[in-house]
C-alpha cells in the first residue's frame, strides 16, 4: 500500500469576471471625465505669397477673418458688418493702443468685404498686417 496517493490536479483556469469588473469601471470613468466640446474652425484658404516673410510675434493683436460667405469673425466669433466696429474698439481697449490688426482672408471673398475690415481698422487708428501662409 503507497504512502501517498497521487492527487488528481485541477486544471488551471482564468476567472475573468473580475477583469470584466474593472474594465467596466474604466470605461465608465473615462466617460464620466472625458469634456465633449465643440470644436469650431474657420474654413478659410488663404492666397499664397512668395514674397510674405515671417512676422515676430505680436503680443496684443487682434484677429480677423473672413470667409468665403463674407462673414467676419473676430478673435472666432462671429460679428455681423454692423458688430465689427464694435468689436475692434473693445478688443482695442482691451490691449491698448499698440494693437495690431490681423487680417485673415479667404482667397474666394470678395475684396469688398476686406476692404470694409480695412477702413474699420483705419477709423480707429489701428495697424493692418495681412496673414498669410
Amino acid at each position: 500500500m503507497p504512502l501517498f496517493t497521487p492527487r488528481r490536479r485541477r486544471k488551471p483556469e482564468i476567472n475573468i469576471v473580475p477583469l470584466v469588473d474593472v474594465l467596466v469601471v474604466l470605461i465608465f470613468f473615462f466617460l464620466m471625465s472625458t469634456q465633449f466640446k465643440e470644436q469650431k474652425a474657420l474654413d478659410i484658404t488663404p492666397p499664397k505669397m512668395e514674397t510674405a516673410s515671417n512676422q515676430p510675434k505680436l503680443t496684443h493683436r487682434i484677429l480677423v477673418a473672413v470667409d468665403k460667405e463674407g462673414k467676419y469673425f473676430v478673435s472666432n466669433q462671429e460679428v455681423s458688418e454692423a458688430q465689427l466696429d464694435e468689436a475692434l474698439q473693445a478688443a482695442k481697449s482691451k490691449d491698448g493702443p499698440d494693437t495690431v490688426v490681423l487680417l485673415l482672408a479667404d482667397q474666394d471673398t470678395v475684396l469688398k468685404n476686406v476692404t470694409h475690415v480695412m477702413d474699420e481698422s483705419r477709423k480707429l487708428a489701428l495697424e493692418i498686417r495681412l496673414q498669410t501662409r
